[in-house]
Order: C-alpha cells, then structure tokens, then sequence
C-alpha cells in the first residue's frame, strides 16, 4: 500500500487514440459545441420553469432539478475532455483525480434517484389523480429531492473509498477521457477481481434494476390511459414518451459500461460517451419539442422577455 504514492498524478489517453492535430481540432469543435447547447438547453427549461406557473407542479420540480444535475454532471467531464483535445499534456492530479471521479458518480447517481422520482410522480398522477396533490405535495418533492442527494452521496463515497484502496505502482496512463473506478482498477499493482465484482454488483446491478423498474413503470402507466379520455391519453403519452426516451439514452450506454468485466472495460468509454455528453445534450430537445406544457410555458415566457426588452 505503500508504494501508492509512487503516482501522483495521470495521464488521461482521451477518448480516441488518433494523434492527427486535425482530427483532434475537429472534435474540439464538436465537443464545444455539444457542451454549449447542454448549457443553453438547460438554461432555456430551468428559467422556463422558473418564470412559468409549471414551477407549482411536482413534475417540472423535479425536471428542473434534472436539469441542473444535468448541467453539473457534464461540467464534472465535458471541460477536461475539450481542453485535452488540444493540450500538450493530458495529466490529472491523484487527487483530482479522486475528485472527479466522486463528483461524477454522484451527480450521475443523483440523476438516476430523480429520474426514478419522476417516473414514481407519472404513476401517481394519472393512476392516483384524486390524491396526486396529497401525494406529490412540495414537501415531499424536497424530501425525495434530499434523499436522492444523500443516497447518490453514499454511492459516491463508496467508489472513492475503492479507488483510494488501491496501490499504484506504475504504468499511470488511464485509457480514459475522465477518471473512473474501472480504468483505475486496470492500473493497480494488486488483484482487483474482487472490487470488480463488488462494482459491477452495486453500479452495474443497480443500473440494470433500475432500468427495468423504470420501464415496467411506464408500462403499468400507459396500460392504465385505456380508462382516459382521447386528450387525457395524448398528453399522458406526451410527458411519459419525454422520459421513457431520457431513460432509455441514458440507462443502456450506462449499463453497458457497468456490467462487463473488469477486464473489457477498456472501450466503454466510447459507451461513457453518450450518457456523460450525447443524452444530455439532447434532454432539453425531448423535454421541449415532445411536451406540450413546455412548448406553450417556453412561448409565453420568452415572448413575455422578449416584449418588456422592447418596450
């Protein structure tokens, strides 16, 4: 364990290989841009929210905590990997190193526990509509709210305290665009089968459950619009297609990258690729284009700014 700190820093490879400047100038662009729509794409939903009566309804509580998360979470990733495109090093601190990683499991882990919220809010309100209210009160969006943090909080911590465990002695080139468990497991100078398989049965199994519950939830509640009206079945379909499709662009790059062994691990950052950037620049997209409440709420509330600066 001693012999840990004969590494004190990393080399992050990056996500492609490929040393050609004009290549890598090519997916700085890209990068830059993906990152700059997340930013403005949140942006636009969290001052819609904000600014609009769809603040006092539980659903868009929480979808604005998403969003926010989603900003934070790619931040923790997205900033690195478009500098170190067109860095001459591409070195990461230990304990930076340390820090991303628990930052990025615990926004990620945060998104999921909202993401179960929201689905657990779709249920209620068109299975339970009487009592939705009752249910779904404020307070207890920000006790679910707080409980997601301290669960997502937990998870982190575990992932770190593994990581720190592990002594480094060399080679410290992580074939990675950020840090993370798996890729730093490959570097230690000891066995790692065993936190592998604990790994892959807490992120991995965790992300498989969840995904299926998730999906079986959507399921139960789309089988319920049968007792809707035509209208009552079109908006349902509307907000619950919105999540179904986030749910799915997240959760099936993510289980791909938390379900192999610890030894395939190696080109699943492609697969990190999508749930870190790829789905979160397109949340804002499906949340607006496919939700007519936020269609109307984005029209109102820009167009009402739009006015008072002209006036």
């Amino acid at each position: 364990m001693g012999d840990r700190n004969n590494v004190t820093e990393f080399i992050l490879l990056g996500l492609f290989n490929n040393q050609d400047l004009i290549v890598k100038q090519v997916f700085f662009i890209f990068f830059s841009f993906c990152y700059l729509m997340i930013l403005l794409g949140n942006f636009f939903i969290l001052t819609t929210i904000r600014y609009s009566q769809l603040n006092e309804q539980p659903m868009y509580f929480f979808l604005s905590y998403f969003s926010f998360l989603d900003v934070c979470f790619t931040s923790t990733v997205a900033p690195k990997l478009i500098v170190d495109l067109l860095a001459c090093k591409t070195t990461i601190s230990y304990n930076n190193c340390m820090v991303q990683m628990f930052y990025a499991h615990f926004f990620g882990a945060t998104e999921i526990f909202i993401l179960v919220a929201m689905a657990f809010d779709r249920y209620v309100a068109i299975c339970k509509p009487l009592h939705y209210m009752v249910i779904m009160s404020r307070q207890v969006c920000r006790i679910i709210v707080m409980a997601s943090c301290i669960g997502a909080f937990f998870h982190s911590l575990m992932q770190v305290l593994i990581a720190i465990q592990l002594p480094f002695c060399g080679p410290n080139k992580i074939d990675h665009y950020f840090c993370d468990v798996f890729p730093l497991l490959k570097l230690a100078c000891t066995d790692t089968f065993l936190m592998a398989v604990v790994i892959i049965g807490t992120t991995g199994m965790l992300s498989i459950l969840t995904f299926f519950a998730l999906i079986i939830s959507y399921i139960i509640i789309l089988t319920s619009l049968r007792t809707q009206s035509s209208a009552g079945r079109r908006k349902a379909l509307s907000t619950c297609g919105s999540h179904i499709t986030v749910v799915i662009m997240f959760f099936v790059p993510l289980i791909f990258t938390y379900v192999p062994t610890g030894n395939s691990v190696s080109g699943d950052k492609v697969f990190a690729l999508f749930y870190t950037i790829i789905a979160p620049m397109f949340n804002p997209l499906i949340y607006s284009f496919r939700n007519t409440d936020m269609r109307n709420a984005m029209k109102k509330v820009w167009l009402e700014k739009l006015l008072h600066k002209g006036k």
